[in-house]
């Protein structure tokens, strides 16, 4: 299977339903030495004159140490078809199991990025921003029921700039 890069929206579009409903993998490394995980929060736009995705990772995950490293990541787009996969892949760590061997995942070179063949539609950023969620910076106090203590550790949000969209061919 193999990918052509496309324009940056192109045909339907929907991310509310492509995040929040069909979930993304978001992955950082080379397709040698990566970590994926799970994602349904996110968001995609436009900021300083580009064109970005912003996506969330907590420090306790392992793909944190990734994205961390590299100055790349992309985000693989799946049908609801995959939804056990993305299940497993939010479930268990890359630290305890191999995610692609566990799940079948074949990993996809994407500009040197680890992508997956199995996904529709990947997006490789470009890291531009990083910002750490903190406590004092929520307005609505009841949204800090998604932390509390160090198993639930405030995310680190990525801004990245969307260099490249590819779709499956």
């Amino acid at each position: 299977m193999s990918f052509k890069k496309t324009e940056i929206i192109s045909g339907d579009f929907d991310a509310y339903k492509l995040i929040g409903e069909d979930w993304l993998l978001v992955t950082a490394g080379s397709t040698d030495n990566y970590n994926t995980m799970t994602a349904s929060w996110g968001q995609t736009g436009v900021l300083w004159n580009k064109k970005v995705m912003t996506v969330y990772i907590r420090p306790n995950r392992k793909t944190y140490e990734f994205i961390e490293d590299n100055e790349y990541f992309t985000v693989s787009c799946f049908g609801g078809e995959c939804r056990e996969i993305l299940n497993f892949c939010g479930t268990h760590s890359g630290r305890d199991c191999d995610k692609a061997k566990e799940t079948g995942l074949v990993p996809a070179d994407i500009e040197g990025n680890a992508a997956f063949e199995q996904a529709s539609k990947v997006f490789l950023c470009k890291k531009l921003y990083i910002q750490d969620m903190t406590d004092d910076c929520f307005i609505d106090k009841s949204l800090l029921k998604f932390y509390g203590d160090a198993e639930t550790p405030h995310h680190r949000m990525y801004v990245g700039e969307i260099i490249g969209v590819y779709e499956k061919e």
